[in-house]
C-alpha cells in the first residue's frame, strides 16, 4: 500500500480488517518493520484521537515518529503555481513538502476544508500536490472529503461486536450542532459502509433532514431516508454524526426537531450500539443517557483508531521492505 486516503486504496478490505484484530491481540508481533524508519506526523487542524492513535500504532512498530503542527509552528504556505509570493505566504508546497519527505520514510498528513468553496474543498488540491512532491507513501489523517482512519476502524468496531450470521442493519445518523462542520467523517463513513454492503457485510441506511444530503459519489447503494425514526426501526449500530449541508455549501440549514438520539429512541431498534467518531457535545448531537449507558460504545470505538492505523502503517512497512 503505497498511500491510504480512501477505501479505493485497499485491495482486500477483509483482510485488513483482519490485520487489525490480530494487531489487537499481538500488538508488537511486526515491530522489525519499523526499525531504522521514521513517520512525520503533519497537522494543519487539531487532534486528539488521531495523533494519539497513530503516534502509537507506529511506535507499536518500531517506528521513530516526528509530529509537526504546521497551523503553529510551521510557515504559511503558498499552494498556487506561479504567482510571486509578496503576500502572507512564506514557503511553497513544493518544497515543504519535499523536504519532509527527505526526513521520513512515511508521511500522514491532516488538512481541513475551508467550507467556503466546494470545488475547492471537493478538488482535495492541498492533500494532492502534498503527496505528489513529498515523493513518500502518505496516509491520510483526514483531508476535505474524507477521514479514512476513522472509518476503518468504525468497520473494525462492528465487525469485532457483531456475532450474528445475519448481516447487522448500520444507520447513519445526522445530529444537530451549532457550527457548520464538514462532510469528510459522513462521507468517508457512507463510502466504507457501502463498499462493506457490496461485499455483503452489512446492509446500509442514511437519515438526514432535507438539504443535508451527501455528495452520491459516496452513498452508492445506500438507502437514503429523511425520517430518523423509520431509519432506526430494526437498527443494530447507529452512528451519529453532524455535518452541513453540501447542496448549500457549508451552511447549517433549519430542520425539524427529534433529530437528536435518545433512549427513547432506540426502543424501535435490536438494542442497538450506538456510535460516534468524537469529540461530542453532549445533550446536543447526543444525549448523555445514551453516552453514559449501556449503548454506547464511542470509547470502544475510540480504542479501535489504534489497530486501525497500525494495520495500514503495517501494510505501508511491509511495501517498504
Amino acid at each position: 500500500m503505497n498511500q491510504f486516503t480512501s477505501v479505493h486504496d485497499v485491495q482486500d478490505i477483509s483482510q485488513l480488517l483482519k490485520d487489525a484484530l490480530a494487531l489487537k491481540e499481538n500488538p508488537y508481533a511486526f515491530k522489525h518493520l519499523g526499525e531504522n524508519k521514521t513517520l512525520g506526523l503533519v497537522f494543519l487542524n487539531p487532534s486528539l484521537r488521531t495523533r494519539l492513535s497513530t503516534q502509537k500504532a507506529a511506535l507499536n512498530l518500531g517506528m521513530t515518529v516526528m509530529v509537526m503542527n504546521m497551523d503553529k509552528e510551521g510557515w504559511a504556505l503558498e499552494t498556487q503555481d506561479g504567482v510571486v509570493m509578496n503576500g502572507t505566504t512564506v514557503e511553497h508546497i513544493r518544497e515543504a513538502a519535499a523536504v519532509m519527505g527527505q526526513y521520513c520514510d512515511i508521511l500522514g498528513l491532516r488538512s481541513f476544508p475551508k467550507l467556503v468553496n466546494r470545488e475547492e474543498d471537493y478538488s482535495e488540491d492541498f492533500f494532492n500536490k502534498f503527496m505528489k512532491y513529498c515523493q513518500v507513501p502518505v496516509v491520510s489523517l483526514e483531508s476535505a472529503t474524507r477521514h479514512p482512519l476513522q472509518s476503518l476502524a468504525d468497520l473494525v468496531t462492528i465487525k469485532e461486536t457483531w456475532k450474528d450470521d445475519r448481516r447487522p442493519k448500520v444507520v447513519l445518523a445526522w445530529a444537530p450542532h451549532i457550527k457548520a462542520l464538514p462532510q469528510a467523517v459522513p462521507n468517508s463513513f457512507a463510502e466504507w459502509m457501502c463498499k462493506a454492503q457490496q461485499d455483503g457485510m452489512i446492509d446500509f441506511t442514511i437519515a438526514q433532514p432535507k438539504g443535508y444530503e451527501l455528495s452520491e459519489d459516496f452513498t452508492p447503494g445506500a438507502e437514503i431516508t429523511y425520517s430518523l425514526d423509520e431509519a432506526l426501526i430494526n437498527a443494530d449500530y447507529i452512528y451519529v454524526k453532524n455535518w452541513s449541508s453540501y447542496k448549500e455549501y457549508g451552511k447549517v440549514l433549519t430542520y425539524p426537531e427529534g433529530w437528536m438520539l435518545n433512549n427513547d429512541k432506540l426502543k424501535v431498534t435490536n438494542d442497538a450500539k450506538v456510535m460516534h467518531c468524537l469529540p461530542v457535545r453532549r445533550d446536543l448531537e447526543l444525549s448523555s443517557e445514551i453516552l453514559d449507558g449501556p449503548n454506547s460504545i464511542v470509547i470502544h470505538e475510540a480504542g479501535n483508531r489504534l489497530w486501525a492505523a497500525q494495520a495500514v502503517l503495517k501494510q505501508m512497512l511491509e511495501g517498504l521492505q
